[in-house]
């Protein structure tokens, strides 16, 4: 499997492009703006784009979604947990203006769950859900790959201090569910840089 990251968005986001080197079919995860930017690396790439997949339901996450959605006849997933906000500015926290404008995709085509699979081409991605930072945040782990969204960060974890956030939850789902996992994963978070599964047992301070 074969990763693309681009930086998009007024803050920063961590937008992502997997595929399958040799299918050429892939994923998009969390294409939170730049919409055209996108677009030319799934043009120049000569990808055929599956699946848009949604981390969880921030609009710095899904700001792109309706643009691509339709430019790619890609159907979208969420989590069932997530799932409101994608329409919702106030849910997706949207309407206070940091995007720049209102967010409103589309619904999602796939609802996602525990244990899921996600496949493309010869690759794929269990979902892993991981409530703390939204109610409905995952992680998608195989291929060698934690892509952590905004759970889990270098050194770091994801914001709990929304409406619907829970510090509690968050550590105890990263403990449970992710720390778990191999040690040799390369975790590819919804912003900064990447780390691994080794490195953040060692050094993150909300996960000793």
């Amino acid at each position: 499997m074969k990763i693309k990251a681009l930086v998009v968005g007024p803050i920063m986001e961590n937008c992502y492009i997997l595929y399958d080197e040799q299918t050429l079919e892939g994923i998009i995860v969390d294409p939170g703006d730049e919409a055209t930017s996108i677009l030319n690396v799934v043009d120049n790439l000569k990808l055929h784009i599956k699946y848009i997949v949604n981390t969880h339901g921030h609009a710095d996450h899904i700001g792109a979604n309706k643009e691509l959605g339709l430019a790619l006849k890609a159907k979208l997933a969420i989590h069932a947990d997530d799932a409101c906000m994608l329409t919702d500015p106030h849910l997706n926290l949207s309407e206070n203006g940091y995007m720049g404008r209102p967010i409103i995709s589309q619904p999602a085509d796939i609802i996602l769950h525990e244990g899921d699979i996600i496949s493309f081409g010869n690759c794929n991605l269990k979902v892993i859900h991981t409530p703390g930072h939204t109610p409905g945040g995952i992680c998608l782990v195989g291929e060698g790959v934690v892509m952590s969204g905004d759970s889990l960060f270098a050194g770091s974890i994801g914001r709990t201090d929304f409406p619907t956030g829970s510090m509690t939850d968050l550590i105890s789902n990263l403990k449970a569910k992710i720390l778990t996992l191999d040690e040799n994963l390369t975790v590819f978070p919804g912003h900064g840089g990447a780390t691994t599964i080794a490195y953040e047992k060692q050094i993150n301070p909300y996960l000793g």
